[in-house]
């Protein structure tokens, strides 16, 4: 298999970009560092192709791997033939390789092994030749024998039939035909295992659906009901249509011996053998593709929300709400440093709402607070409405947001939060955590396990191993993209920069603070493990502001310095003058950029991204993104009203549609058929996490505390 070839095909990229990207990725360079400094060489490859280009490239290595651990093991049998070997060289799934080594795979001793070993194997040649003129009772009489185990004609029929059934269960091309009828024409259907039992899963007692139709989400949504044992899932299969291909294949004449013998077998073996596999690998491979969708959906919310648009240069605290505990609070200022932490105790049962009140006014006198950040758990929408009348009384403009807090009760117990607030409780760390990812989301959002932020569907049902290798490329590039300040960053922060370990991330933050800040970008050598091909990798992402060489504050990689310099002196700039906002307009002074480029010895593409950064250095691609809505003001769901317009944030997509935040205590859901009057095969066509939207109320049911919305205004 030329896998090259099959990359280019696969994601329509040339061939050439396809086997740059490989030898890239085999040289040991990470994707956020080819995504974004060899541009040249791929053709200008994005992350996410790449990612999925190297996620290939392990599953196609894989695949000729098993090809040549079957061959082995055929031809070690002795029984490797031209036409098989072509067939298993051909394969392009690891499932069709399956299907050609099954009838050579070891199996457990079967019915027909043993009927094998009775030396019934002639019997059931000769059966299957249907040229008998006599009955097959008469052609078994000569297989009797007690010595062997076989004591009567009945049981020696019934040996040949084994190793018949086993034949059509083994012939891989049965499965294939097999296999594609189920999926094209097969339907999967649930009952209830106590259709008394209320539950979640009612939508799903009395279900059924082609499987082709059927949507990852309720894949999912089956696999738990199953799991939960509230559920029992089959698929049925076009049984008639498969029985009477299978007829058709085996038996190739009408002969009154044998014929009826022969449906027999057949129906035996699809029934016994074929059937429960095929059913097996069905739902697999349901299950298998709607993970994979789940994960990409999970992966492009995480991704909306770590670059949500940081609001700097404001003073936080940060509201953890909480009724027997009280509500924990944390002050944060411009740069995250927590100056004070407190416990109020305004909800049920304690309900101290004046000394609350009291204690509120004095920290946001003292620390000149100009923003709540509230988590939306339990209590919040008490402490909202404490907030909103606090608002209402005080000289001070203050506003507030309620973020969602999924994962701060896990960073808050997590040995990196023990490490960063070793004189916190959880309650203190928590509250610091709220407020933080206000202010900066990437980099407090990276210190939580990301299955832990709370913007996917059934994550806790999905293959634990790819949902973490998913997840955690996303983090690595959205903190790639953004870019560290190497002067500041924490470890947690680090570790997802660009060739950067756990262990390399603690010794840069050891290193920094025992010779203090870094000065010089080439400083990173002389920390602990990192070497040349690290600093190769991640130097372009580290940033330092105010060093010695102005341009260590871009994303100007190292190995361009030369080019950059000589750059800079041609158009009558100096290093410093990048220092001081950028140098607006610098692309208008270039009349080439081939020419130039070539001159400079440097790439076309690298000296683009060169000018656009002296453009606006160290530019941060977050601002592009919708700022967050801040609020004086509440609603609650009562004050709702179909037809009422409201301004939204997206909190959560998901296949059927999206979960908005309207300022009331729970979310609203646009499904997707009220998105838009265009028809769209997914909602992420329309929203991302963190949009801001405008949506119109269709209904509100207070008892279930369901609020319908529409996006067609």
């Amino acid at each position: 298999m030329d896998i090259i070839k099959v990359l280019q095909q696969e994601l329509q990229i040339g061939y050439k970009q396809a086997e740059a990207a490989v030898q890239l990725i085999d040289e040991g360079n990470t994707i956020p560092f080819i995504a974004r400094y060899r541009k040249e060489v791929t053709g200008s490859l994005d992350d996410e192709v790449l990612r999925n280009l190297d996620e290939r490239l392990r599953y196609l290595r894989g695949l000729e791997e098993k090809k040549a651990q079957v061959l082995a093991s055929i031809r070690e049998q002795e029984k490797l033939t031209p036409e098989l070997e072509k067939q298993i060289m051909e394969a392009a799934t690891m499932v069709a390789v399956d299907d050609l080594y099954r009838p050579y795979r070891p199996k457990r001793r079967t019915r027909a092994m043993i009927a094998k070993e009775q030396g019934l194997e002639p019997l059931a040649d000769l059966i299957v030749l249907q040229m008998t003129k006599e009955p097959v009772e008469k052609l078994a009489e000569a297989y009797v024998s007690e010595e062997k185990g076989i004591e009567s004609v009945e049981a020696a029929i019934a040996g040949a039939k084994d190793i018949l059934a086993e034949r059509i269960s083994d012939n891989a091309d049965y499965r294939t035909y097999i296999r594609k009828a189920t999926m094209e024409q097969g339907s999967i259907t649930s009952a209830a295992k106590d259709e008394k039992a209320e539950s979640v899963y009612e939508m799903y007692y009395n279900y059924e659906e082609p499987v082709k139709r059927c949507a990852g989400h309720r894949v999912l949504a089956l696999n738990r009901g199953e799991k939960e044992k509230m559920l029992t899932v089959k698929v049925l299969a076009p049984e008639e249509t498969i029985l009477r291909y299978l007829e058709k294949q085996v038996i190739l004449r009408d002969n009154p011996h044998t014929t009826p013998l022969l449906k027999s077998v057949v129906a035996d073996s699809y029934d016994r053998l074929i059937a429960p596999a095929i059913e097996r690998e069905v739902r697999n491979d349901l299950t298998e593709k709607a993970e994979t969708g789940a994960i990409k959906v999970f992966g492009k919310n995480l991704e909306q929300l770590l670059m949500q648009p940081p609001i700097a240069g404001r003073v936080v605290l940060g509201w953890d709400p909480a009724f027997r505990t009280g509500c924990k609070l944390a002050v944060v200022d411009t740069t995250g440093k927590v100056l004070d932490t407190v416990v109020i105790y305004p909800t049920a049962p304690q309900n101290k709402v004046e000394e609350a009140r009291k204690v509120l006014k004095q920290l946001i006198k003292k620390y000149h607070i100009s923003l709540i950040s509230v988590g939306n758990g339990t209590a919040s929408r008490e402490s909202e409405m404490i907030i909103v009348d606090l608002l209402k009384e005080i000289p001070e403009q203050v506003q507030y947001i309620i973020v969602n807090e999924a994962g701060a009760s896990v960073y808050s117990a997590s040995k990196l939060a023990t490490e960063e607030f070793p004189n916190f409780d959880v309650g203190q760390r928590s509250a610091a955590s709220i407020a933080r990812r206000l202010q900066d989301p990437l980099a407090e959002l990276v210190k939580i396990d990301p299955k832990s932020i709370g913007v996917g569907q059934y994550q806790h049902d999905m293959n634990q191993k790819n949902l973490s290798e998913a997840l955690q490329g996303v983090v690595e590039t959205c903190v790639n993209r953004v870019g560290v300040d190497l002067n500041t960053a924490s470890a947690a922060l680090l570790e997802y920069i660009a060739g950067i370990s756990k262990v390399i991330a603690k010794n840069i933050v050891a290193y920094r603070e025992e010779n203090g800040v870094f000065t010089d970008r080439k400083q990173l050598l002389k920390v602990a493990k990192l070497g040349p091909k690290a600093f190769e990798q991640c130097a372009g992402f580290m940033r330092i502001t105010g060093g010695k060489n102005p341009l260590d504050g871009t994303s100007v990689h190292p190995e361009s310095y030369g080019a950059a310099a000589a750059l800079l002196e041609r158009l009558g700039y100096q290093p410093k003058d990048i220092a001081n906002g950028g140098l607006k307009g610098i692309e208008k002074k270039i009349v080439d950029y081939k020419k130039l480029a070539a001159e400079l010895n440097v790439g076309d593409i690298t000296l683009r991204d060169i000018v656009k950064e002296f453009e606006k250095p160290a530019r941060d691609p977050r601002e592009e993104m919708p700022k967050p809505i801040l609020r004086t003001d509440v609603l609650e769901m009562k004050d709702l009203t179909p037809g009422m317009i409201l301004k939204g944030t997206v909190r959560n997509v998901i296949d059927f549609g999206a979960f908005v935040d309207i300022g009331v205590h729970q979310d609203g859901l646009v499904h997707i058929s009220q998105m838009t009057d265009k028809y769209i095969k997914h909602p992420m066509e329309v929203v991302s996490v963190g949009d801001i939207v405008e949506v119109k109320v269709i209904s509100v049911d207070p008892v279930k505390k369901r609020i319908a919305l529409t996006m067609k205004l």
